[in-house]
């Protein structure tokens, strides 16, 4: 061998050895950097689907608050007959438009009143619940929650609770399935830990219930209690000398990054395999770095061809550069997509929120003055014939009247802005005759045309009200029975008056077609009518009124026509 093949040959391996140990060097410095930017992807993730996770709560929390107020609730609490089936309809279609896994009433001893599931074999219905401490705590301070195995289905969820005004408890089940399935389509392993670091929420059913960290002995067994479980599982993760994480069941090393507390003190950690993220950039780190050593090589061959690879090197950087650019800048827009997507989500629903409420308020504003309104037009027509006949005493009584319509007008307004804002109102001792007086003043003109049969109201019988909602709920009455008689030649109002107890029931019959079975089931709730021309909002809000004032609002049965039995309190 020539002397100089032997120094090239000796200056070949020098280079070799360079570029490995360069190489060896950037590997190195790349791990880290790689390290550090895949934590940072891993924890902007982590807090992506810990929103998820609030949001699917934050869908419930307000639902055990809008039942507690029901109608049917409050009347099942006073265990008033046929009140509970009609709530057990009425949580089974909530729970099914909702998605809750259960909605159920506990009376003020522990014991299920009406429950979603009142169907199933593992009804809720007739179960004692004193024990739990949703039931405990919501009772105690109003609201609560806990998250633990069910007694009858042995599924998870989290439990929302609230304490109904007459000491009754509204409880709302979910289950986050979904989220689970969500969590395991977008990979890595997730799990939600609450504040004492127990797996509640987990992409690995067989995490559940273990303890992500160390807890102790005292806590652990206040854990077992509260969840409902034997035993608590050991952490399913061990921390490994250069950082990782050894997960039980695999052999390949991982990563985890975990959110800060919401306000439950619950935390979301995502675990995500490092191999694929980390190995991969170190390995073409440590090639680049080798590629660039050993192009030293080439000033061995000649300058011409040391330039030629340069540049396709170079290239080949830039295309690899502006790939990754590209990818990087495709999840950025995607995600920023998602969020839009969320945030217009959110704003539709806040959106439709109001438009609900305002259409309510509109309907019933138009519902209850259109009689006072139609009042006060015949006043006003019969007004100008008795001016042409020169009455003018008559004439005066009539333009005293619209004054009192208008007055009115403006009270019943004003009543229906703060029944829409749940506000009770001022109610005290009335004189229900004066009730019966502002009704018939306003519903004159259609009076007129039935033979209304009034019994006689002593001056001195007084009932807890506020005149103006007492005879909203008698206008409506006494309207609704008028239209049903519209054509008939015999048609009848009779009022009678029951005051012999302690509470004064007053009912209004009428003897037209009586009700439609196909809406009697659902006469007391919104938009539900028979007349082509009806909002179906009168029933509903008498009922509330009546419910306000303490006293009920119910269908009677009838021989003939249909009749309602308003039932108040004697003052």
């Amino acid at each position: 061998m020539s002397r100089v093949l032997r120094r090239r040959l000796w200056l070949l391996l020098a280079a070799a050895a360079v570029a490995l140990v360069v190489a060896a060097g950037v590997a190195h410095v790349t791990e880290r950097s790689a390290r550090a930017r895949f934590l940072t992807a891993l924890a902007a993730d982590a807090r992506l689907r810990q929103a998820l996770l609030a949001s699917e709560v934050a869908r419930f929390r307000l639902l055990p608050e809008a039942i507690a107020d029901d109608s049917d609730l409050v009347a099942t609490l006073h265990a008033r007959p046929g009140a509970a089936q009609a709530l057990n309809r009425k949580l089974e279609t909530l729970a099914a438009h909702t998605g809750a896994a259960a909605i159920y009433a506990i009376g003020p001893g522990g014991q299920t009143l009406a429950a979603s599931n009142w169907r199933t074999t593992r009804s809720f219905v007739g179960r004692d619940y004193r024990f739990r401490r949703y039931f405990i705590e919501a009772g105690r301070v109003g609201v609560a929650e806990q998250f633990a195995l069910g007694t009858v289905s042995g599924r998870p969820g989290l439990y929302l609770s609230r304490r109904t005004r007459d000491g009754g408890v509204v409880v709302v089940k979910l289950e986050f399935d979904r989220i689970e399935r969500q969590w395991q389509a977008a990979g890595g392993i997730t799990f939600a830990t609450d504040a004492q670091g127990v797996v509640l929420v987990t992409s690995r059913p067989d995490w559940r219930f273990a303890a992500a960290r160390a807890i102790a002995p005292a806590s652990a067994a206040a854990e077992r209690r509260d969840i409902g479980v034997v035993a608590l599982r050991a952490p399913p993760f061990t921390a490994r000398d250069d950082g990782r994480l050894a997960v039980a069941g695999t052999r390949e090393a991982m990563m985890m990054a975990t959110t800060g507390p919401d306000a439950s003190g619950w935390r979301v950690s995502l675990a995500m395999p490092t191999r694929r993220a980390v190995d991969n950039a170190v390995r073409n780190a440590a090639i680049a770095a080798a590629l660039a050593t050993l192009t030293l090589l080439a000033l061995f061959w000649g300058w011409r061809e040391r330039a030629r690879r340069r540049a396709e090197r170079t290239q080949a950087l830039e295309a690899a550069v502006a790939a990754r650019t590209a990818d990087l800048s495709r999840e950025i827009a995607e995600r920023a997509a998602a969020e839009a997507r969320a945030a217009s989500l959110r704003d539709d629903l806040r959106q439709a929120n109001r438009l609900a409420a305002l259409g309510q308020i509109t309907a019933s504003v138009a519902h209850e003055t259109a009689q006072p309104v139609a009042a006060i037009r015949t006043y006003a027509a019969s007004g100008e014939q008795l001016l042409d006949l020169g009455a003018t005493e008559d004439l005066r009584g009539n333009l005293r009247a619209i004054g009192r319509l208008t007055e009115r007008i403006g009270a019943v307004t004003a009543e229906l802005r703060g029944f829409s804002r749940k506000g009770s109102g001022t109610i005290g001792p009335l004189p229900l005759a004066e009730v019966i007086d502002g009704a018939r003043l306003i519903l004159k003109e259609g009076l007129s045309r039935v033979d209304l049969s009034l019994p006689a109201i002593p001056a001195g019988l007084m009932v807890v009200a506020g005149r103006v909602r007492l005879e909203q709920v008698v206008v409506n009455l006494l309207q609704n029975a008028i239209e049903a008689l519209d054509g008939r030649p015999d048609a009848a109002i009779a009022v009678r008056l029951d005051s012999a107890g302690a509470m004064v029931v007053l009912t209004i019959a009428d003897n037209g077609p009586g009700i439609d079975p196909a809406i009697a089931s659902r006469l007391f709730t919104p938009f539900a009518t028979s007349r082509p021309k009806g909002l179906g909002l009168g029933l509903i809000i008498a009922q509330d009124i009546m419910n306000d004032l303490g006293g009920t609002l119910r269908l009677v049965p009838s021989d003939r026509g249909a009749a309602f039995a308003v039932e108040l309190r004697k003052a």
